[in-house]
């Protein structure tokens, strides 16, 4: 009992000395939770930030390495492709392919095939390689389609039995056609093309990989899954975006659910894909340690402190009663100042502190009125849109340039307003707006705005984060809007004049011909049909000799209307010149085109123009044509499709002729 009540006597909190320490020892202790549990959390947010910053560099420098690799291969072949000529001689190339034995330090081997895709010469010679037959393959096709270097997707070489890659590039001959193509195999596992990947150290268990955009992989720690297929598909949404052409980096699950850091970048002249990943424990391993560490030194500081305070707490106790007593006093109103009469230099340093404190707190009060009154002068004056926001992200001001830009009134509420801004436009600001309210950084973004009266506003936004200079406290953004409507609509202007005929509206020869190439571009790799139509106006020159040109031009812009109308919106109309036009019809049979190209001819013969009490009119002599395997390039369907024009006009014009390889 006697012990018993000496251990209620100790632990007691009945005195103020005791409760001063006990609750220091719990501030103590809450502090320490609150401190570490807030450093863990901006700290998980600074590591992940850091270490994307750390993978989007390295994946940067990881794909301009490649492609310089890239580039540097495709020129030796260049300039071998020079060197070897057009000569389909098997042992002269030989020759050419030996003398140029140093190219070896680039590829695990080097082919030359002739212009249908057999393979002519090799070096070094491996058996069974030379008279292997390419045409079927995807690399020939894109390369005669193209006639520009190309990098295979990955396969398994029938003469090597390994899985490589082939580098290639076109033979051209003097008249320029395509005749074949000269070739350099890399081996995905010896020919050192991705040793840099090895050298990136990230964490224990992070990787990097490099994947066609086709979702095949090319090089990865775990050799077994090369040349096969990406195993994440559909389940990593940053690796897919990444196949579209997308880079960049963020966080997303693995296959195995776990989710890691991950940072994407293209590298174009191959179209590949290299991904450098780190799962998101790895990454927060050096804070766990840290955290860790501060915890066992602040615990251990605790216990050190706790008999000094109690000593300390002891001591000072009585003048810091008496300062409380004054300061209750001043706080009441019955004193303006506080007197101390100790000897204490440091409680002396309080009150004047304390009185010092408090008469510029009074002065304080009346600044910021003026302060207040003249910032709101500046605002109001200013031309520009500006507004101010608080620091969670509210707009608490706008000044009258903004509102009239916005067409809004100053008491319509930010939620109501916010929904003017363009849907597609509103997700990426609200994201981006958070991001420099959390991380500090700036604001820059272009977005589109609805005003009331249905006019809509290109702005460009740029908003700073405003900061104490002492402690780096945030207080808010500061933002200046600019309305660049004006601008933009001058930018997508230029943009549809380069590709469209004043006088008509149609495509030019030069928008024409673009699409043209990306739809045989699109034949050669899926076999996707597509038809040509080319005709010029027949009996056209009487209406400009006698109605002149303004009268030719509106027989012009009646024929453009009526074509338009006639095609399918899929397709591309185009006045290519004079009175010459064109219609590409992607995914069309030459059955659908050979009707839609009637129906062209019956609805311009019942178009007419009058001059002077005469009525002029004109037909149409098409030629019709469809994409096919011989043609080496656009320029064999234009001109196939142009002598059935030809032919349509020698068989008495106002006719369809179709016109195809096996017909000439």
């Amino acid at each position: 009992m006697q012990l018993a009540s000496s251990l209620k006597k100790i632990f007691s909190l009945s005195s103020l000395k005791r409760r001063l320490l006990f609750g220091l020892a719990v501030t103590w202790l809450v502090v320490v939770t609150l401190v570490l549990g807030m450093a863990w959390q901006s700290g998980k947010l600074m590591v992940q930030e850091t270490n994307l910053e750390h993978m989007r560099f390295e994946a940067d420098l990881l794909a301009d390495e490649v492609t310089q690799q890239i580039v540097s291969r495709f020129r030796a072949l260049e300039r071998l492709a020079v060197t070897v000529g057009d000569t389909n001689d098997a042992e002269l190339l030989r020759e050419r392919l030996r003398t140029n034995d140093a190219l070896l330090s680039l590829f695990n081997g080097m082919v030359v095939a002739d212009v249908n895709g057999r393979v002519l010469a090799d070096w070094p010679e491996i058996p069974g390689r030379q008279g292997l037959e390419t045409a079927d393959l995807e690399y020939f096709r894109m390369l005669r389609g193209t006639r520009r270097p190309y990098v295979s997707e990955p396969f398994v070489g029938r003469a090597s039995n390994e899985p490589i890659v082939l580098v290639g590039v076109p033979r051209i001959n003097a008249q320029g056609e395509f005749a074949g193509f000269v070739g350099g195999m890399l081996s995905l596992g010896s020919s050192g093309l991705f040793s840099r990947l090895s050298t990136v150290r990230l964490g224990e268990s992070g990787f990097a990989g490099v994947a066609t955009a086709s979702g095949k992989v090319l090089q990865h720690p775990n050799q077994s899954l090369i040349n096969g297929p990406v195993p994440d598909l559909g389940v990593n949404s940053l690796l897919d975006m990444a196949l579209d052409g997308w880079q960049g980096d963020g966080i997303a699950e693995l296959l195995n659910g776990e989710k890691a850091l991950q940072s994407y970048a293209q590298v174009w002249p191959a179209n590949w894909i290299i991904g450098l990943y780190l799962p998101l424990e790895q990454g927060q391993v050096p804070l766990n340690r840290l955290i860790q560490k501060l915890w066992w030194v602040w615990a251990t500081l605790a216990l050190l402190m706790l008999p000094m305070l109690w000593w300390l707490l002891g001591r000072e106790l009585a003048p810091l009663r008496h300062l409380e007593k004054q300061i209750g006093e001043v706080g009441l109103g019955r004193r303006s100042s506080v007197t101390l009469a100790t000897n204490m230099h440091e409680l002396q340093q309080v009150a004047n502190t304390f009185n010092r404190v408090e008469e510029e707190r009074q002065q304080l009060l009346n600044h910021l009125q003026e302060r207040q009154a003249f910032l709101d002068s500046v605002l109001s004056a200013a031309p520009q849109g500006m507004f101010v926001a608080n620091i969670k992200g509210k707009i608490t001001y706008m000044n009258p340039a903004l509102l009239e830009m916005l067409g809004i009134g100053a008491d319509v509420p930010m939620s109501a307003w916010l929904e003017q801004i363009h849907r597609d436009d509103r997700a990426g600001a609200a994201d981006m707006w958070q991001h420099s309210l959390r991380s500090g950084s700036e604001f820059i973004r272009q977005l589109r705005f609805l005003r009331s009266d249905e006019e809509l506003l290109w702005l460009d936004v740029h908003a700073r984060v405003v900061t104490l200079s002492q402690d780096g406290h945030t207080l808010g953004l500061v933002g200046v809007v600019k309305d660049i409507t004006e601008r933009r609509v001058q930018e997508a202007v230029q943009r549809w004049e380069a590709e469209h005929d004043p006088l008509t509206g149609l495509l030019n020869r030069r928008g024409f011909e673009r699409r043209l190439e990306e739809a045989f571009a699109e034949f050669q790799k899926t076999s996707t049909p597509s038809a040509l139509l080319l005709f010029d106006l027949d009996h056209f020159k009487p209406i400009n000799d006698e109605g002149g040109h303004a009268l030719g031009d509106e027989m012009l812009r009646r024929i453009a209307q009526v074509v338009a109308w006639e095609v399918r919106r899929s397709d591309h109309v185009a006045r290519q010149g004079g009175d010459e036009f064109g219609v590409l019809l992607p995914s069309c049979t030459l059955t659908q085109a050979k009707k839609i190209a009637e129906s062209l001819r019956k609805a311009v013969n019942e178009i007419s123009v009058v001059h002077e009490g005469k009525e002029y009119t004109v037909t149409l002599s098409i030629g019709v044509t469809t994409f096919d395997e011989l043609d080496a390039s656009v320029a064999d369907v234009l001109a196939r499709a142009d002598a059935g024009s030809y032919e349509a006009k020698d068989k008495g014009r106002d006719g369809v002729v179709v016109n195809m390889p096996h017909n000439t």
